[in-house]
């Protein structure tokens, strides 16, 4: 274990010391020894699940014995759903689209046809599914592909019109080729275009039939090798289907028909249906309708066949949403759904195709959503979909994750969270129900919240890699609906989702939650199991604003408090609801939009149901013409009752048990009067109202004097700049166009603090340089944001024996001040006496912009914000809940041995550049990290993991990297991920226990673990997807079809197509690349039908004797055999002298 010395500096350095001391300066060696845990062999950096919905889907298949859901998508990945709480993820290494998947029914493989036309086995006997074989064809593109049960040929069509027949076992060619023109010969002058469908008959294995686009249909015969019939149609082709029986198929055409076809009668269609098409009286073809993309003929033994379709409504349904069509004897049942229909299936008693199928559900898989519909009841009522594909209903803006919140947490929302569920779902189980859930232990409970674009808050239990929503909070209640496009207020800073959650902070021990808009409001929530009604929601109203002209500050409108230094007077406390702002929320004559927020709270009563209930809305407002800046960071402390939020222009106090802001300073009056980094004033105004102005733009670059002489002429010119696009803010337009597939990508320029262009990096190696008129022009236009904010009883001042009450608050421009926070005693005193809150200076600076702040005690212990036990706010004034005292979580007291030293406690401090650890109260730097010179952490973490706690940071490059505490020695430095995506930078979080998650698309969350004990433990906790299941019994035949020879025929395939008897195909077609999974993995899969088949084309294997591999791994046998010679000699020359005793 290695252990780091923590140096006291002498308090006659301290004093002159400047920002970033070097850790040597002063020290006494072993005044004292922090033992640190963690080491490197603690991380390991791995994924662990992947939740939602997959990302553009393009496939799907259906395993009916397994029970298993497969879903190919357009990026190449393979989604497979078994019973609730069993998923998979797999990735193609390619990333083409998914064209079509083919389970091996009840064998545990799957075969996925890709659009960069090469074909894979993939293994599901393992619990990370991997690729056995693939085949990639050189010549042709594959268009269809088809397996029938228990055969181990898949045909493969193609676009030439082509269809090749490969072995699933060893992924190789055969010989046997149906090509397009001996298929239809003379029935067509043109070519048929490609092969958009094969299968075989269900009642002869030896007929298949074959669907080219262009409309004809050919039965052809295996064993003779010609064509039985054609069949010709004037309407393209999209799909066919057969009757079990054998004797009809049915297709679907592109102008809305499906036709009927008796197999021996080739002439012309048994019936033709147009589904949707309006008949006409006079006999004439019905009008025509848009292609039916597919169709399903599905057959039951007590009553009429189901034909199930999509696509095929008439051209005059504009606007019409995508339907499925159930046609079930005389009754046509058309199901209306959310997004375009990608593909469906129908889910049948039984695998064998030559059986009634009796279908009982179909599985309809949407361009945004999974639903399946119960074809048993009466008015097929959808089944509630046990997964969590929910994620994205609403676009995702923000996220956070705890792990090892509280016990009673899950439950809590779970009972509130149960009351909002939709009625009138089917009362059937699930039918997707395959696979086991995994053994894990882990027990702690995991909580991810998700904020969304049109104001919803959504709380998932994320426990044991499992995710399932607890509850949702849907925040734009508490405003007014704007009717209709005419009565939009034109105070809206943003053109779409004027709600969405930009910032999100909770207590878990408290339950309270802050959320802080897109509109620049902040709203405040308390947990409660009761309902309640709200006669007038509560509301702040706050200017945090830079302006043009001190003069023209209003001295009536908002929320403000005298400057420093006697910042403790609070104002009167108004809760009254939004209509007592009339005299001041509103347009001055001049037509300047001015103490006007930008969306209306709603002034009627609001019923508010279990679960999160609002307490305060406080929202910024426009000042002389200018709109409120979006807010960049956001904090809320239970113990103390205060909110604390900032943007580019200051920061705002609120106390939100009385109702009233408590500070509301820009960012240069942050700055004490004795500040190292202070700037000076605008204005020489002592007794003026801050108006929550920005730091001065023009960085001390004019003096006092000048400043005052011309209030505009220097000032105006920098804040055009800024709104026009000059400086740091720039990204912070006055309009905000939100398209909405753009959503998950829009809102960084205020969740992250907003960066500058490169050449702003370049102030990084001057940071600690005073603000004097030697800055650069650059640095002039940069504006000095709030990025983070901590809350903690600590040691403000240098000189303090005594833990007080504080905030810390850290900037984008990399510092770190203080402020001081004095609180009334607790109980009924706290309700009346005012909370005192005093800026106290900086205390540090870093580089970069601060991203977040923590506390160590003087064990090197984690010491959380001080924060208040849950209790029900909504109990009768006679309950127990009401006797209940208000515990706040006690503060460790700190040892002996370190109060005879004087530091009591460690800041850590991350910025977007480098981490430091200060010694409290000396304020000394005793560690320094440079964590990158050539990129910025968008996210950092203090965490607590394994036996210790580190510093775990996500880098602009990719890098994930953590940092032993308080020593900040590297631990982990992997480069995962190189940021593709503002959404990654957006949603990434770190939490305790080894945890973190990102939104990789924008409907899925990816969880990964830094921790290598979870990674050890992941295979057991994963859930198993194969699992051995009986096939069930093929149909009796009955006695006079095995008599007259009625029954199924079967074709002895193996005969046909293999080597024997249809001789080896065309090396150069197609390319056989074996896949990682291996000989063992081909273990897993050769067992079942066609299992004595493939366990000796194993043995083969293993013996050597698999000609065709011989071939295509010869170069690289050849070149493996001279590196083992090259080898071989050098060893001999190494070892021939040595006696044997010397090895």
């Amino acid at each position: 274990m290695k252990k780091f010395n923590i140096r006291k500096v002498l308090d006659g350095l301290t004093a002159v010391s400047s920002p970033s001391p070097s850790p040597q300066t002063g020290a006494k060696e072993n005044d004292f020894i922090i033992p640190e845990t963690l080491q490197s062999e603690h991380f390991q950096l791995c994924k662990t699940v992947r939740h939602g919905f997959p990302y553009q889907p393009s496939s799907m298949a259906f395993d009916p014995v397994q029970k298993i859901l497969a879903i190919g998508t357009q990026s190449g990945a393979l989604r497979l759903f078994g019973r609730p709480g069993v998923e998979c993820y797999c990735q193609h290494e390619s990333g083409a689209a998914v064209i079509q998947l083919q389970f091996l029914i009840n064998e545990g493989a799957l075969v996925s046809a890709l659009a960069d036309d090469s074909i894979h086995l993939w293994n599901l006997r393992q619990k990370r599914p991997a690729v056995l074989h693939s085949l990639k064809f050189n010549r042709e593109r594959i268009t269809f592909c088809h397996l029938p049960f228990q055969s181990k040929w898949l045909y493969v069509g193609t676009e030439r019109g082509n269809i090749h027949i490969v072995n699933v076992e060893s992924f190789t060619l055969s010989g046997y080729t149906i090509m397009w023109n001996k298929a239809i010969e003379l029935s067509s002058k043109a070519h048929p275009g490609p092969v958009v469908h094969i299968s075989d008959n269900p009642m002869d294995e030896g007929k298949l039939i074959i669907g080219f686009e262009s409309g004809i249909v050919v039965l052809w015969d295996l064993k003779s090798k010609k064509a039985d019939y054609r069949y010709t149609y004037d309407e393209a082709i999209h799909s066919v289907a057969w009757h079990h029986e054998g004797k009809q198929f049915i297709c679907s055409h592109s102008d809305g028909t499906l036709t009927i076809w008796n197999i021996k009668s080739p002439a012309k269609p048994a019936q033709t249906i147009t589904p949707h098409g309006k008949q006409p009286k006079d006999g004439k073809k019905p009008e025509p309708c848009k292609p039916i993309l597919k169709v399903e003929y599905k057959t039951t033994r007590a009553g009429d066949p189901y034909m199930i379709l999509s696509g095929g409504l008439s051209y005059d349904t504009v606007g019409r949403r995508p339907c499925l069509t159930v046609m079930h004897g005389k009754s046509t049942a058309v199901l209306e759904m959310d997004y375009p229909i990608v593909d469906f299936l129908t889910l049948c008693e039984t695998p064998y195709p030559n059986d009634f199928q009796e279908p009982y559900a179909v599985v309809v898989l949407l361009e945004k959503d999974l639903v399946v519909i119960d074809l048993a009841q009466n008015g097929y009522p959808i089944f509630e979909n046990p997964y969590p594909l929910t994620i994205h209903e609403s676009p995702v803006t923000c996220c956070e994750y705890v792990a090892d919140c509280p016990a009673d947490l899950i439950p809590a929302l779970y009972s509130v969270g149960s009351r909002q569920k939709r009625q009138g779902y089917s009362k059937k189980e699930w039918p997707i129900s395959g696979g086991n859930w995994g053994q894990g232990t882990q027990s702690y409970p995991e909580i991810i919240i998700t904020g969304h674009a049109d104001g919803s808050v959504k709380f998932w239990d994320a426990s044991a890699i499992m995710l399932q929503v607890l509850y949702k909070l849907k925040t734009a209640k508490v405003f007014e609906k704007t009717r209709s496009k005419e009565e939009k207020p034109n105070t809206e800073i943003v053109d779409e989702d004027p709600f969405a959650i930009q910032l999100m902070s909770w207590c878990p021990d408290s339950r309270m939650l802050c959320v802080a808009g897109v509109s620049a409001h902040v709203i405040i929530y308390r947990f409660s199991k009761q309902e309640i009604a709200t006669e007038v929601v509560q509301l702040l109203e706050v200017r945090l604003q830079y302006e043009l002209n001190d003069l023209e500050s209003p001295e009536g409108g908002g929320y403000q408090t005298p400057a420093p230094p006697t910042p403790s007077t609070s104002p009167s406390p108004q809760t009254s609801g939004p209509q007592t702002h009339h005299s001041t929320s509103s347009n001055s004559s001049d037509g300047i939009r001015d103490n006007v927020p930008c969306l209306k709270v709603r002034n009627s009563p609001l019923k508010q149901s279990p679960g999160y209930q609002v307490e305060l809305v406080v929202q910024l407002v426009w000042v002389s013409g200018e709109p409120p800046q979006q807010i960049s960071s956001l904090a809320i402390n239970s113990s103390y009752g205060l909110v604390v939020f900032g943007n580019t222009n200051g920061l705002a106090v609120v106390d939100y048990l009385q109702k009233t802001v408590l500070l509301n300073l820009s960012t240069m009056e942050l700055y004490g009067s004795n500040d190292p980094y202070q700037r000076q004033p605008r204005s020489p105004r002592k007794s003026r109202q801050p108006s929550g102005g920005l730091c001065d733009i023009n960085e001390g670059s004019a003096t006092s004097e000048d400043r005052c002489k011309s209030p505009t002429s220097v000032l105006m010119s920098n804040h055009q700049q800024f709104y026009n696009g000059g400086g740091r803010g720039a990204k912070m337009s006055r309009k905000l166009s939100l398209p909405t597939e753009l959503k998950p990508d829009l809102v960084l320029l205020s969740v992250c603090p907003p960066r500058a262009a490169l050449p702003l990096d370049n102030r990084d190696n001057s940071f600690s340089r005073s603000r004097s008129s030697s800055v650069t022009s650059i640095d002039k236009e940069a504006r000095e944001a709030i990025t983070s904010f901590y809350f903690c009883e600590t040691y403000t001042r240098k000189t303090d024996s005594t833990l007080t009450p504080a905030l810390w608050v850290g900037t984008s421009l990399g510092t770190v001040l203080s402020i001081s926070l004095s609180m009334p005693p607790a109980g009924e005193q706290r309700l009346l006496q005012p909370v005192i809150v005093s800026p106290s200076g900086t205390l540090i600076r870093l580089k970069g912009s601060i991203l977040r702040m923590a506390f160590l005690d003087a064990t090197g212990s984690f010491l959380p914000p001080p924060s208040e036990l849950w209790y029900e706010p909504n109990a009768p004034a006679n309950g127990e809940e009401r006797e209940r005292v208000r515990k706040r979580r006690p503060v460790s007291v700190s040892p002996s041995t370190s109060q005879e030293l004087n530091e009591h406690q460690y800041a850590v401090v991350c910025s977007e550049k480098q981490a430091k650890v200060i010694a409290l109260p000396s304020q000394t730097c005793i560690f320094k990290h440079n964590i990158t010179e050539t990129s910025f952490v968008l996210r950092a973490d203090v965490v607590q993991t394994g036996p210790g706690i580190c510093v775990a940071c996500f880098c602009a490059n990719g890098h994930i990297m953590t940092l032993s505490l308080p020593g900040l020695r590297p631990l982990l430095d992997v480069n995962y991920l190189p940021l593709t995506d503002m959404r990654i930078a957006r949603t990434f979080c770190f939490t305790n226990l080894g945890q973190a998650m990102y939104l990789t698309s924008p409907t899925e969350i990816q969880r990964i673990t830094y921790s290598q004990d979870v990674c050890e433990n992941l295979q057991e906790m994963l859930g198993e997807l194969f699992t051995p299941v009986e096939t069930p019994e093929a149909p009796n035949r009955g006695f006079f079809k095995g008599l007259f020879g009625g029954g199924a025929q079967s074709l002895d395939r193996e005969e046909l197509f293999g080597e024997s008897g249809a001789g080896k195909a065309s090396r150069s077609l197609a390319q056989h690349i074996p896949g990682p999974g291996g000989i063992e993995g081909m273990k897993g899969a050769a067992s079942g039908i066609v299992g004595d088949l493939a366990r000796a084309r194993i043995a083969l294997d293993e013996r050597g004797q698999k000609l065709s591999e011989v071939e295509e791994r010869t170069a690289a046998m050849m070149a493996s055999a001279d590196s083992f010679s090259k080898h071989a000699h050098e060893m001999m020359l190494k070892c021939k002298d040595k006696k044997w005793y010397q090895f």
